[in-house]
């Protein structure tokens, strides 16, 4: 197995877009112009990831050592004996010996309230997994109140740099004190921060452990402690590099937001912060909507003229690499070489927008020579070296098979954005009634930019006119007031889900 965070990355321009309005914030990341990742963050589904809950036992499951907490979702969420801190002093602690867990009975029972965050969104049919292990993010250090020690990023690989960086910050907690203030973990943001910018950090995030401490104590469960950051901020402070050049935003609100945020923990990212102008809708002027449609299908087309065939199932992802029209190289083994090339470029490019993750078996064109599959090899590993989710590639299979490990984070783009197809026995996908209701909303502020028209007329699917008279009846409307335009609903039931038409009035 290789690990790809060892290899040496070259400087890529990145810009990242952040889209905004009332129904939801969309992000994406693009390096050297090109959309990389996209992240969505909905009004009606945000996500989960780093909420704090008081959650109470509902079931101890020994033969899984593991129990389901009731936190107040919809599904109960999954808290496993590994994710659990067990306190020294305590009977089932002391029994246990060498590193080996007390066994989740010993620690957990039926009824019991415990505090615990959430480590993954609920995906699918499965619940949130939960940690009782709090982690509370700020712009330069982690801090661990439950756990003891410091330490540093893994990116920081020289070991005069990480004892330079953990003396840092004893000196700022005090020799006596550090202790008793819990652990902290070093992020790479703080290489190059002042002094003062630790400070602060420091004091913010005992600030919100004292808060979640308090909060804890005067509320029964199940009740949400702590909530974390806006898509937005989170990009703000975790996204943005050196190599960041610009933030674009087309909200005010948003911008107004973010610039607040940068003043308390990163002033100098102030500078980078940018609003878009409306004349033309930000995802549009960078062709992120393109590559955002284009990730929804199973076939992505190569410039050389080959294509790859992306198949998704719950076990696993195979992706298959194809030669199609492509014939120019000198010989037929040259030909092979430069599709594959081309090929794992793109590979890693739509794993990261489509953010798909678990196992990912990748099926090149059979190669004769040992040099080609090595050049296929090493094209993997520094393309995956842009990649912030961790990654592990194992060589080529007897059966000439490369398999990748790519850890699942959260719902890929084509569980957001879409749901199985009622037509085809959900052999498919379809864009949900939510996401047409929102494209709707789009296109009609699209057409507003682009024609004097009076009013608007909607046509769709009964299922979409319900939504939009409903749940999305305050976006519509705020989108009628931007515009100044009135816009009607008509149903046609003759339409399939996906379909709608925007009349010009």
């Amino acid at each position: 197995m290789l690990s790809v965070k060892s290899i040496t990355i070259a400087f890529m321009k990145q810009d990242i877009l952040i889209n905004t309005n009332s129904a939801e914030t969309r992000v994406a990341l693009l390096e050297d112009g090109r959309v990389q990742e996209v992240y969505i963050e909905r009004m009606a589904n945000l996500g989960l990831v780093g909420n704090i809950y008081l959650g109470k036992v509902v079931r101890v499951l020994p033969g899984m050592q593991s129990a389901f907490i009731e936190i107040g979702l919809e599904r109960t969420a999954f808290l496993h004996v590994a994710d659990m801190i067990i306190a020294a002093h305590s009977p089932s602690a002391s029994q246990a010996s060498g590193n080996a867990l007390p066994p989740i009975e010993k620690v957990l029972f039926d009824g019991q309230t415990v505090l615990v965050q959430v480590i993954k969104d609920p995906i699918g049919t499965k619940g949130a997994r939960l940690s009782t292990k709090i982690s509370i993010a700020g712009r330069l250090l982690v801090h661990l109140p439950k756990e003891q020690g410091i330490g540093v990023t893994q990116k920081v690989e020289n070991d005069e740099e990480r004892w330079a960086l953990k003396n840092q910050l004893i000196d700022l907690l005090g020799a006596d004190k550090s202790n008793a203030q819990g652990g902290y973990i070093i992020r790479t943001a703080a290489c190059d921060a002042p002094v003062e910018e630790w400070q602060n950090d420091i004091n913010y995030l005992n600030r919100a452990w004292q808060s979640i401490l308090q909060a804890s104590q005067k509320h029964p469960a199940p009740y949400l402690i702590h909530k974390d950051l806006s898509l937005a901020q989170r990009v703000l402070r975790d996204m943005v590099t050196v190599d960041t050049v610009s933030v674009v935003t087309d909200d005010e609100a948003t911008l107004a937001e973010l610039s607040n945020f940068a003043d308390q923990y990163m002033p100098s990212v102030n500078a980078k912060l940018i609003l878009a102008p409306i004349e033309r809708p930000l995802f549009d002027a960078y062709k992120v909507e393109d590559e955002i449609n284009l990730a929804l299908q199973h076939r992505v087309d190569l410039k050389s003229g080959g294509y790859l065939v992306i198949e998704t199932t719950e076990a696993m992802t195979t992706i298959d690499v194809n030669t199609g029209s492509y014939v120019s190289g000198r010989n037929f083994a040259d030909t092979i070489l430069k599709t594959n090339l081309e090929a794992a470029r793109e590979i890693v490019h739509q794993l990261r927008l489509r953010n798909l993750g678990g196992m990912i078996i990748l099926d090149f064109i059979d190669m004769s020579h040992a040099t080609h599959a090595e050049n296929v090899m090493n094209t993997l590993q520094v393309e995956f070296g842009h990649d912030r989710t961790r990654t592990a590639i194992h060589p080529f299979s007897p059966l000439g098979l490369i398999e990748v490990t790519r850890k699942r984070t959260r719902e890929s783009l084509a569980q957001l954005l879409c749901e199985p197809c009622p037509m085809c026995s959900g052999r498919g996908m379809v864009k949900t009634t939510r996401t047409v209701c929102y494209e709707i909303l789009r296109e009609i502020a699209r057409e507003a930019c682009q024609f004097n028209a009076t009013a608007f007329r909607v046509v769709a699917h009964p299922d979409v006119i319900d939504m939009l008279l409903d749940e999305v009846a305050p976006h519509l409307a705020a989108l009628s007031n931007q515009i100044g335009k009135s816009i009607s609903l008509q149903v046609q039931g003759m339409f399939f889900q996906e379909q709608y038409d925007i009349i010009l009035m």
